[in-house]
């Protein structure tokens, strides 16, 4: 279906991810092996890219199902390459989320690519959509958290440990707040094509404004406990402990330095 309806340039890897990609891959090798002399930049480059990396997959996997749903023109406007600047909100896509990482190591759900939703027939088909891009976090959280939950660390370096573990947090609170069934999310957009034409056109307004209100109700510190008390839950239950997040927080914020415990493991 796709190759007969969308050019093969509008499905060719854009250059852009490919880079990405790459540097991704040369810093994960340096946090493996080592090499760096910083092991907190080697991380916090090795994070920073795979975290890019899962958001443009977040969005390509949106359009990808908005294709076969029967959004032609997802190709044409280039949300098919992986090209992050082909985004209709590049910054709410990319900028503010690495920002959000950086600041607080929260994953902050993207902005949305366009869909063109009335080209698309049949609720399952709307909410599979929704559902598509918050999906692509939870595979993402589950192959960072396999070596843990397998058993498999004997070998892994401490340093690539740390760093999985605090990339893994990262995917699991992006799924979860992408699947609050709050105005803007995709948790919204799933439920939304079973609700009434009236109720989803008294919300509609308040669609831009629900992201900013769930970051301003977590950072409630009663609500902030609440949250990340049930993000470390899921965590546990992937066999990923609060101390291997927390250093791997600390090395990605390399100039912080909170736990210098951390860096002591690393220099044994």
């Amino acid at each position: 279906m796709t190759s007969a309806t969308t050019r093969t340039s509008d499905r060719r890897i854009s250059p852009v991810f490919l880079g990405i990609a790459a540097i991704t891959a040369v810093t994960g090798w340096a946090v493996w092996t080592g090499f760096a002399s910083s092991p907190g930049v080697a991380v916090f480059l090795f994070v920073t890219g795979a975290w890019i990396v899962s958001l443009c997959l977040h969005e390509y996997a949106h359009a990808r199902t908005a294709l076969h749903g029967g959004d032609l023109t997802v190709g044409a406007k280039g949300y098919l390459t992986l090209n992050p600047l082909k985004y209709t909100h590049a910054v709410l896509s990319i900028v503010l989320p690495v920002l959000f990482v950086i600041m607080g190591g929260i994953g902050l759900p993207g902005g949305a690519v366009f869909i063109e939703r009335h080209r698309i027939r049949g609720r399952w088909k709307h909410s599979l959509i929704s559902a598509a891009g918050p999906l692509t976090n939870v595979l993402f959280a589950v192959v960072c958290t396999a070596p843990f939950w397998l058993g498999a660390l004997d070998g892994v370096p401490l340093g690539f440990r740390f760093a999985l573990a605090f990339l893994a947090l990262l995917q699991v609170t992006a799924a979860i707040l992408n699947f609050l069934p709050v105005p803007g999310l995709d948790g919204y957009g799933v439920i939304e094509p079973w609700l009434s034409y009236r109720f989803r056109r008294q919300v509609e307004p308040f669609a831009p404004f629900g992201l900013l209100a769930v970051f301003a109700v977590i950072f409630i510190p009663e609500v902030n406990r609440a949250f990340f008390d049930g993000i470390f839950a899921v965590m546990d239950g992937l066999g990923v402990s609060r101390a291997e997040v927390a250093c791997g927080q600390d090395l990605y914020r390399f100039w912080t330095e909170q736990y210098p415990q951390c860096t002591a493991l690393l220099n044994r």
